[in-house]
């Protein structure tokens, strides 16, 4: 049996995750001068260090007193799956043991001619996780069948993104976004998606835009103000897929707490800079939310807030009781939409067959990782 102090002993601090000025702080601990911590901060968010001797810049004094105290990070690629040049689901085992999924997506790009597009760069995102699990309970959704186990960090965000870009973009392609859509909800973990956001959109660091990170959630009221006040300033997705309460509360648990009603007046008051809407998802289930009526219901709902629809192809997994709507049916609701002048894209999920597609991604993957 361990001595009691080496079972409690903390695991060492994570670097990833880290601000400028926490990493400043760090470094006055040691006596080291503050030019150190902006060195430091670069090899974290700029290069993607893995690895205290890649930093090379730095002085073997300063590397070995990290490493007394702190890690890079504490998550782990452990398994790539998608072909080179493909969409890609990314597993990843966390400091504690625990798994998360991310996904690289590459759309393909949209040329005049078949030259064009030959020569053109694909587009990519990146999807992230923000929790392990999910406790919210969507009936259309693989990721909260294992519950809910804990939040990620700041590091464990970013560190998705800064793995991805390192280990699986190809030479010459380049990030153009980052999705919040991944394992949970980020609303529920807003201290730290906010941390991880300003990382990620430091023009001294990661270097996105703003308006190029969309931030998705199920509808938790709270978050979504404490998300517009917050100043960030990036793009809000909201899943709302029923037009009435009866509807959404069966598919969607939280609408029992906060209702289409008081979600819609929650988007209304949300800050949008000019030329910024919300966008609204709605995934399509087959007899459940698909009918005229309920476009017509979709249209009446959203009038007069600065939104877009985004129409989602449900899925189908063994899990889930659902099927995915007729392509008649897709064309049906999103006539009625059009009509009404409102600007609708479908999304035609990447990943089906890796279940990387939208809902897809599921917390239990350990027998998996083990295989």
């Amino acid at each position: 049996m361990l001595p009691i102090a080496a079972e409690m002993q903390e695991p060492p601090a994570e670097l990833r995750g880290l601000t400028a000025a926490e990493l400043t702080a760090l470094l006055a601990e040691g006596g080291f001068e503050p030019y150190r911590a902006r060195q430091l901060y670069h090899w974290l968010y700029v290069k993607g260090a893995e690895s205290l001797e890649e930093m090379t810049n730095l002085p073997r004094a300063l590397r070995e007193w990290l490493g007394e105290r702190t890690r890079v990070g504490a998550i782990e690629l452990a398994r790539i799956r998608g072909a080179e040049g493909a969409t890609r689901k990314a597993l990843f085992r966390l400091g504690d043991g625990k798994f998360i999924e991310s996904v690289l997506m590459r759309d393909e790009p949209v040329a005049v001619d078949d030259t064009e597009a030959a020569a053109a760069p694909a587009r990519i995102s990146f999807c992230l996780s923000s929790q392990v699990g999910c406790a919210l309970g969507c009936t259309f959704c693989r990721t909260g069948f294992g519950g809910f186990q804990r939040n990620l960090t700041p590091g464990e965000i970013v560190g998705q993104a800064l793995t991805m870009r390192r280990r699986l973009l190809a030479a010459g392609e380049t990030l153009q976004h980052i999705v919040f859509m991944g394992m949970g909800e980020p609303m529920h973990n807003l201290d730290n998606v906010l941390t991880a956001l300003r990382l990620l959109t430091d023009p001294e660091g990661f270097k996105l835009s703003r308006r190029r990170i969309t931030v998705s959630t199920v509808g938790w009221v709270p978050g979504i103000e404490r998300l517009g006040a917050s100043g960030v300033g990036v793009n809000l997705a909201v899943s709302l897929n029923a037009t009435t309460d009866e509807t959404r509360s069966t598919i969607m648990p939280v609408n029992r707490r906060y209702p289409i009603g008081a979600l819609l007046e929650a988007l209304r008051r949300y800050p949008l800079e000019p030329r910024r809407r919300i966008t609204i998802e709605y995934v399509l289930l087959r007899g459940v939310n698909d009918t005229p009526a309920d476009a017509r219901r979709l249209v009446g709902l959203l009038r007069g807030l600065r939104c877009k629809v985004n129409l989602i192809m449900f899925n189908a997994c063994p899990e889930l009781a659902y099927e995915p709507v007729e392509a008649e049916g897709l064309d049906r609701f999103a006539a009625v939409l059009s009509e009404a002048n409102m600007t609708v894209t479908v999304r035609w999920s990447k990943g089906r067959e890796l279940e990387a597609a939208c809902g897809q991604l599921a917390a239990h993957v350990l027998e998996a990782a083990r295989g």
